[in-house]
């Protein structure tokens, strides 16, 4: 059994974050254009919105999704105890949900929301380059509240993994607060991810202070860790980071990632490939691996290493759900 700061940690990794339903669709950029969507980006939608975009839809693929959410699922495809909090609508699409995350073995007890808020959409619109532009309607995300949060849950993992993109709304901020509060009350690490730089920009100071207060693992990719330090490059927003969350966690891409770890640079290599089909989820599967080697006894450059693996493997694929199990990719560390 795991145990940090005397206390019995069962389970790896817990995270909290938008639960929602992809809906995968090949295009080219005139789609983009077509319906004002900033490539690479991730843009709030209403319903209605959700519905024009949706209906321009042929061919498409859906299935759970949601970046922590995505997080949690490959870090029990690599073989870790995890749990996920967020909410569901009790309609077919929660459902579909629910019962993915129970197949994965994802412990997953939210009770579903008790408006008529359907279960969230996100229409991913993927590109020839394998670039994902979002468009995200919310739906019953947005009845994520402190109440959704069990404390005895937050103690029972190593660390509590928070989705940048929940500050968006007042309730689930408060919800992610309280997740902090109470694993750093207990002894318990905390992770960010920023999610997007336009995220970043909306809630840079607020952004800033959760991560000197709370936060102990931040992830983030160039454009994200360049917004929240407001640097020109990323090499400066590293340096200032590191005076914030005792580790950085920088991906860069097909250039790898950079980790700064209480001021020491670690530089990780890209796991190349040529079969570049889809980008979406690279971040959330290298969040996987990283956090799978951290909360399983990995050094932080094998723990670098499997995430940059893990990432590896889910551009090969359209969607970012694992479609194999990742678990293999712990032999070569």
């Amino acid at each position: 059994m795991n145990r940090m700061n005397g206390i019995s940690n069962l389970y790896d990794v817990v995270g909290i974050g938008n639960a929602m339903v992809d809906v995968l669709y090949q295009a080219d950029e005139a789609f983009l254009i077509k319906h004002g969507l900033i490539k690479g980006s991730m843009r709030l939608v209403d319903y209605v919105q959700a519905e024009q975009i949706y209906s321009d839809m042929t061919s498409t693929e859906e299935m759970s999704g949601g970046s922590v959410g995505n997080t949690m699922a490959a870090i029990a495809s690599l073989g870790g105890k995890c749990s996920y909090i967020g909410k569901i609508s009790d309609d077919h699409s929660g459902e579909v949900f629910r019962s993915d995350m129970a197949a994965l073995g994802v412990d997953f007890s939210v009770t579903s929301a008790n408006t008529n808020s359907s279960t969230a959409i996100c229409l991913v619109v993927i590109t020839p380059d394998g670039q994902r532009t979002m468009a995200t309607y919310l739906g019953a995300c947005l009845d994520l509240t402190t109440e959704d949060i069990n404390s005895d849950v937050i103690v029972n993992h190593k660390i509590t993994y928070l989705e940048g993109y929940l500050w968006d709304t007042d309730n689930a901020k408060e919800a992610m607060i309280k997740a902090a509060k109470v694993a750093r009350t207990a002894g318990c690490q905390v992770a960010l991810s920023l999610s997007d730089s336009f995220c970043v920009e909306r809630h840079r100071d607020s952004f800033r202070d959760l991560i000197s207060e709370y936060v102990d693992i931040l992830f983030g990719n160039e454009e994200e860790m360049t917004a929240l330090y407001q640097e020109d490059s990323v090499d400066k927003a590293i340096d200032k980071g590191r005076n914030d969350a005792s580790v950085l966690v920088t991906t860069l891409g097909n250039k790898g990632s950079v980790i700064n770890a209480s001021g020491t640079i670690l530089n990780i290599e890209p796991c190349r490939t040529e079969d570049v089909v889809d980008t979406t989820g690279a971040g959330d599967l290298y969040a996987a691996g990283f956090l799978y080697g951290m909360t399983n006894g990995y050094d932080m450059r094998s723990s670098g290493m499997l995430g940059s693996m893990a990432a590896g493997e889910i551009i090969k694929q359209v969607g970012a759900r694992p479609k194999s199990v990742l678990s293999k990719l712990t032999q070569n560390i």
